[in-house]
């Protein structure tokens, strides 16, 4: 009876797996939404579930803003020093140059937005959490005394903790340096305009940061000189909801405006045209 029975042979799979990098995919810090990495790429790292800015470096900023091949680095030379011998200060330096790269807490240089001369310093969280030290204060300066010289309106984007404390009062003697300058910037007419990021804390929000002749905000940005409990615990009460939020502060007139990040090219170049009477770029040919 051998004709009922009927022999199963294996069965080969042709199917091919298939396999996913470990690094394909994000997850949102804000919302827990999981997508592959090219969408928050395409979406310049803007959650496309809830909208949630994560942090960017300051050459994805400077990607963003300038007109392609119009960016030139200035004061690249300036190095961290360690005036005080404070403990372990020099290879927390090196760290952060090898993560970051050598050009400390913030890039500075010029370039174009829609064909508009600009001068553009750009902060970088992951160089010690955008600490302003002696560096940081004096690019500011030389940058806003360039902008002065060549008649260029100045951009600052800001990202930071606030001041390097391991440089003492030399770390907070840049908030008077660097507003110093702003004042000067401003006696010459200048346009100065200030992008808040997240996070924008301590000594730069009380200095250059809120200076500006406009100030905008990515949505959510937290901006704060001294951290919610330290606050809660000097007034001794509860603070509202969403406090020192970009929204929280331009209910209450801080900034000037919240713009997502898609727009902030177009927003910066037509709020430039604005102060300065330039036409736009097309128009002009």
């Amino acid at each position: 009876m051998a004709w009922f029975k009927k022999e199963r042979k294996p069965r080969t799979s042709e199917r091919v797996k298939l396999e996913i990098p470990a690094d394909a995919w994000e997850k949102c810090d804000q919302c827990g939404h999981v997508d592959i990495r090219e969408r928050f790429v395409r979406a310049l790292n803007v959650c496309p579930n809830c909208g949630h800015h994560r942090r960017i470096s300051a050459q994805e900023y400077i990607d963003l803003l300038v007109d392609e091949g119009s960016w030139h680095e200035l004061f690249s030379a300036l190095k961290s020093a360690d005036p005080l011998k404070f403990e372990n200060y020099a290879d927390r330096v090196q760290a952060a140059v090898k993560k970051a790269g050598p050009l400390d807490a913030i890039r500075t240089g010029y370039a174009r937005l829609h064909g508009m001369p600009i001068s553009l310093g750009v902060m970088d969280f992951s160089f010690m959490g955008g600490s302003m030290g002696s560096v940081v204060g004096e690019k500011i300066a030389r940058l806003t005394r360039h902008a002065i010289d060549k008649k260029t309106p100045l951009i600052l984007v800001s990202a930071s903790g606030g001041a390097r404390m391991q440089e003492g009062v030399l770390s907070l003697m840049q908030m008077a340096k660097t507003s110093v300058v702003i004042a000067e910037l401003q006696g010459a007419r200048v346009p100065f305009m200030s992008v808040l990021t997240n996070p924008t804390t301590g000594g730069v929000s009380a200095s250059y940061a809120m200076q500006g002749d406009v100030t905008l905000a990515e949505p959510g940005a937290v901006i704060g000189f001294a951290g919610p409990r330290v606050i809660k615990q000097t007034i001794g009460q509860d603070l509202p909801d969403g406090f020192q939020t970009a929204e929280f502060l331009l209910d209450h007139g801080m900034i000037d405006a919240v713009v997502p990040r898609g727009e902030l090219r177009d927003t910066a170049a037509q709020l430039l045209r604005h102060m300065t009477g330039a036409w736009p770029a097309e128009a002009a040919d």
